[in-house]
């Protein structure tokens, strides 16, 4: 069994998606080990931590002396850090945005963004739930919108039960809540109140395991890690169920599973990188190892094209590059 020095322990199997390798390699990390130390800053999103842990994890074995906690406050949580220097990387579900980036200016603070993952944000309902088989983009924002009057499954559709909905969801500090808000209502922060909220997905996944009635939202790795205790819902832009999408790591991947399929980041200081142990860390994480982790903490692998992109990012912010 793995242990993780780190504040969110995650324990995964390996599964590696169908045509996902990755063919590129231009930024591979050091071979020796036990020659690098110092600690690396992280925190932001729930969503990225599960993958960041396991590649800090593997990064940790071959270099004992660098120390990499990862935290998990939330994207804005972690931006808000970032922007005041206490952060080397933030984990971010969505793009950074023009306050932040703001702010960062105000600070003197230079940065890079790296895309690292994609992920399909999931609508999930308890298993006992025999009767919610796929909902459409327009009955997500009726649910959600703030001024939501459905408080009953029968209020969405005359066949099904009149039984009160419960609601999970991720919080204001959270990428994901962000980025559910702008895709369905198409307003970043529009969203009822009247809903359980939290940074931490596992206690999401932990509300709609434990109520037959419940719908929530989360990032994919936490489905898919908890199959067995909860159920995705297949999502249709249309009206039509039969054009109903369920997320998985072809649909994701290939962007099928619209509105809600993402890209995941990290975004980190050019200070930072220029401190060659974070270097390393950051050339692992891109590395063909370091992307195999990806998968192995159930999120899906970026295509070729996207990991060259953020390759040839990090390279170019690299002092050798210089």
């Amino acid at each position: 069994m793995r242990k993780l020095a780190v504040s969110f322990v995650w324990l995964v199997g390996l599964f590696l998606a169908a045509g996902c390798e990755i063919k590129t390699s231009r930024v591979e990390p050091t071979k020796s080990t036990g020659k690098l130390s110092g600690e690396i800053r992280i925190d932001g999103s729930s969503t990225v931590s599960p993958i960041t842990s396991i590649v800090a994890e593997d990064f940790g074995n071959a270099h004992t002396e660098v120390e990499v906690p990862v935290g998990t406050s939330g994207t804005s949580g972690g931006f808000k850090k970032f922007v005041r220097g206490e952060l080397d990387i933030c984990d971010a579900s969505r793009p950074i945005s023009e306050s932040e980036i703001a702010e960062l200016a105000k600070n003197k603070i230079e940065w890079v963004e790296l895309q690292v993952a994609i992920d399909g944000l999931s609508i999930c309902v308890n298993p006992k739930n025999d009767w919610c088989k796929s909902l459409t983009v327009n009955q997500l924002k009726a649910i959600w919108e703030p001024d939501s009057k459905i408080t009953h499954w029968k209020q969405i559709d005359p066949n099904w039960p009149d039984r009160a909905i419960k609601l999970f969801g991720a919080d204001t500090d959270s990428g994901t809540f962000d980025y559910f808000t702008e895709a369905i209502m198409g307003k970043k922060g529009a969203i009822r109140s009247d809903y359980q909220q939290n940074t931490e997905d596992n206690l999401l996944v932990q509300g709609v395991a434990g109520d037959e009635d419940a719908l929530g939202f989360f990032g994919y790795t936490y489905f898919s890690t908890n199959q067995d205790k909860v159920h995705s819902v297949p999502i249709s832009k249309t009206e039509n169920a039969a054009d109903a999408v369920a997320p998985d790591l072809e649909t994701i991947r290939s962007g099928r599973y619209a509105p809600l399929s993402r890209p995941l980041y990290i975004y980190v200081t050019r200070e930072a990188i220029s401190q060659t142990h974070i270097a390393e860390f950051l050339k692992f994480y891109l590395s063909d190892q370091g992307q195999k982790l990806v998968s192995e903490a159930k999120a899906v692998q970026m295509s070729d094209e996207q990991l060259q992109v953020a390759r040839e990012r990090l390279n170019a912010a690299l002092p050798s590059s210089k």
